[in-house]
């Protein structure tokens, strides 16, 4: 069984941290304010990963280590606080570790509803995404075992920013159609550990994988099934916006081909699970 770090144990990095530990794996989550108490095996260390002192006791023999972080703000400086600072910080600390890094699709700049995978051009235009992206390429330049998990728009429990937008019969465009791509939590944890899995096992993997559902679908496909579900107004139509940005569909293919299988392949499975609550 390995040592793993989790740097982020916000809900997707505890649930993984819940499952790993329960493998048998001995699990150290990383985090400004840890549980004050824990039911499981699972270890906490206090720390700001901005800061160098923090990090002073931080156990340096890790076998592997995910980076699984949430900037406080969608601004710059939160963003380089994370993706800059703090990475900085703790590859100064861990100089060896073998690092699992959560991505996101906001890498690729494509636009025009073109299909995007590992290979596809990933130069995006705000500087939030472009920050994220200079992370992916310092520690896929370090070491060539370091992995990319790159996810599209997380959804799921506490995670329902669609549910409460299509309750308010938004504008949405209809044509050409604006592509949207999801993931949900469980999925996220899934892949996590799968990757884990793999390449424990010695299974040779790629530095970077696309991590979506099967199903990238137009927004206003999204918002009218939603509205359904949901028995309130549908969605208007609003004129084409040629600045809309993130306008892309993302291919999951790679991942599927090592063999993950999707616990929600479209976005219906999931929100079906999430409405049938209400």
């Amino acid at each position: 069984m390995a040592k793993i770090l989790i740097v982020g144990c916000g809900a997707i990095g505890s649930e993984l941290a819940g499952i790993l530990s329960a493998k048998g794996h001995e699990v150290t989550g990383l985090k400004r304010n840890p549980p004050t108490s824990t039911a499981t095996n699972i270890k906490y260390f206090t720390a700001d990963i901005s800061s160098p002192a923090d990090l002073v006791d931080l156990d340096t023999d890790f076998e592997q280590t995910f980076f699984i972080v949430s900037p406080d703000s969608r601004n710059e400086k939160s963003y380089r606080g994370v993706y800059e600072t703090g990475l900085n910080n703790l590859l100064a600390r861990l100089p060896d570790a073998h690092w699992l890094m959560v991505s996101s699709t906001s890498v690729y700049g494509q636009s025009q509803g073109e299909w995007v995978n590992e290979d596809s051009v990933a130069e995006p235009d705000n500087i939030t995404s472009r920050l994220i992206r200079q992370a992916e390429q310092r520690l896929m330049a370090l070491n060539p075992a370091n992995i990319i998990i790159r996810f599209s728009g997380i959804y799921g429990p506490g995670r329902e920013h669609l549910l409460r937008m299509a309750r308010q019969a938004p504008e949405i465009q209809q044509t050409p159609p604006y592509f949207t791509n999801r993931i949900h939590q469980r999925d996220c944890v899934g892949v996590l550990s799968f990757l884990l899995d793999q390449r424990l096992a010695g299974v040779p993997l790629k530095q970077c994988y696309l991590a979506s559902d099967d199903a990238p679908a137009p927004m206003w496909e999204v918002m009218s099934w939603l509205a359904e579900r949901l028995h309130c107004q549908p969605p208007t139509a609003k004129a084409a916006d040629d600045n809309a940005g993130m306008n892309k569909r993302c291919s999951n293919a790679q991942l599927k081909a090592l063999g993950y299988q999707f616990q929600y392949p479209s976005y219906k499975d999931g929100y079906l699970e999430l409405t049938g609550k209400e």
